[in-house]
């Protein structure tokens, strides 16, 4: 049984499992790196504490996610010093997530350095974009300079969840169109045609799309400029603005959905918008992916969000009974991986448990098998 260790390290965190063939035989989470009150320092010091209490015996391989691979990076890739630099050359695009995805390649390499490392993309999956969904109507010339077109996020996540989808209705992943709705703190739509993704709803960064956490998603680009000449914000503060002050908290006070429906069951004005804003937002992507899909199988919601909150899933999918799309209450309230659409409907409506770090330890198999 082939024993790979997975390291997923985020901006503030880093989760791992350590997998014996499908069985997971240790996992956890390191939290607050970097923040005060007694987290770990760095990202360094956080994956060499979780290196030191593991057995590692046997181990065939490491896979790190890697967040943004630019135009570089198609499909899981076997690290060595030109893949780790060319990461490093990526970190402008994704400044808050691709220095500690580094962090954690660079500390396994060198206490494992005989086990091969993959680096799996979170942008990887969407490589098979359409060159009419991956490109912005900006000027060819600047779009090519500054890498300015749409990548996609949440990659690993949709690749797990659509083909859990086809294992779950027992239909071929090759034949099924799929819309996957990832719903957490961060949150993004993808069509998913035969195990392609042929549209997403984040783009050069994970701040466009859906209403998020923190994030706002789609604006009107007009914004930025108004909040600049007007308001007299700069950059570095509008940045901050859309990603850490919008979306869910600029609007209800709370990024956190539970927070927000418990206030919205109180009468709490605010959070009633919030929520039906968020659920809008949801209702136009599903609707736009049908259009270009023009076949629908099924809708499938996962992560935090997407996963626990029913009356979202419920809101999200209200009146598109004419597109075969609708769900049954009572499924609705229930637990774990099910479908949720009454019987006999066109579309069947999913929720199914995303599981990032099993679908990297399925690539850096891959990898490790082919030699690459």
């Amino acid at each position: 049984m082939s024993r790979v260790l997975v390291l997923n390290c985020g901006s503030s965190s880093v989760k791992y499992r350590l997998y014996d063939g499908d069985d997971v035989r240790a996992k956890g989470i390191v939290e607050r790196v970097g923040e005060p009150g007694g987290g770990p320092a760095d990202h360094e010091s956080a994956v060499r504490h979780i290196l030191g209490g593991l057995d590692l015996t046997g181990l065939t391989a490491v896979g790190h996610r890697v967040v943004h691979g630019g135009k570089r990076f198609g499909e899981p890739v076997r690290i060595d010093d030109a893949v780790l630099a060319a990461i490093r050359d990526l970190v402008p695009l994704a400044p808050l997530h691709n220095p500690p995805n580094l962090a954690g390649i660079e500390v396994a390499r060198q206490a494992l350095p005989d086990v091969p490392q993959v680096a799996v993309f979170d942008t990887a999956f969407h490589r098979t974009l359409p060159e009419s969904a991956a490109t912005y109507a900006v000027e060819r010339d600047v779009a090519e300079r500054y890498g300015i077109r749409r990548y996609g996020f949440h990659g690993t996540s949709h690749a797990y969840v659509s083909r859990r989808t086809a294992e779950l209705l027992g239909r071929p992943y090759a034949e099924l169109n799929t819309i996957t709705l990832h719903l957490g703190n961060g949150a993004s739509a993808c069509a998913v045609a035969g195990g392609r993704s042929v549209a997403t709803s984040m783009g050069m960064s994970p701040l466009e799309g859906l209403v998020m956490g923190t994030r706002s998603g789609d604006i009107d680009p007009t914004v930025i400029f108004h909040l600049r000449r007007e308001g007299g914000l700069s950059v570095d503060e509008i940045d901050d603005l859309l990603n850490h002050r919008s979306g869910l908290l600029g609007l209800a006070g709370a990024n956190d959905m539970r927070e927000v429906l418990s206030r919205r069951n109180a009468g709490d004005p605010a959070a009633a918008l919030a929520f039906d804003v968020y659920c809008r937002r949801i209702t136009g992507y599903v609707g736009a992916y049908y259009a270009l899909l023009g076949r629908v199988d099924a809708v499938t919601f996962t992560a935090g969000v997407g996963e626990h909150a029913a009356p979202v899933r419920a809101a999200a999918l209200a009146g598109l009974e004419r597109l075969g799309i609708a769900v049954d209450p009572e499924r609705n309230a229930g637990e774990g991986d099910r479908v949720i659409s009454p019987d006999g409907t066109e579309v069947a409506v999913c929720v199914i448990g995303t599981d990032e770090e099993r679908e990297i330890a399925r690539a850096a198999r891959q990898v490790v098998a082919r030699g690459a």
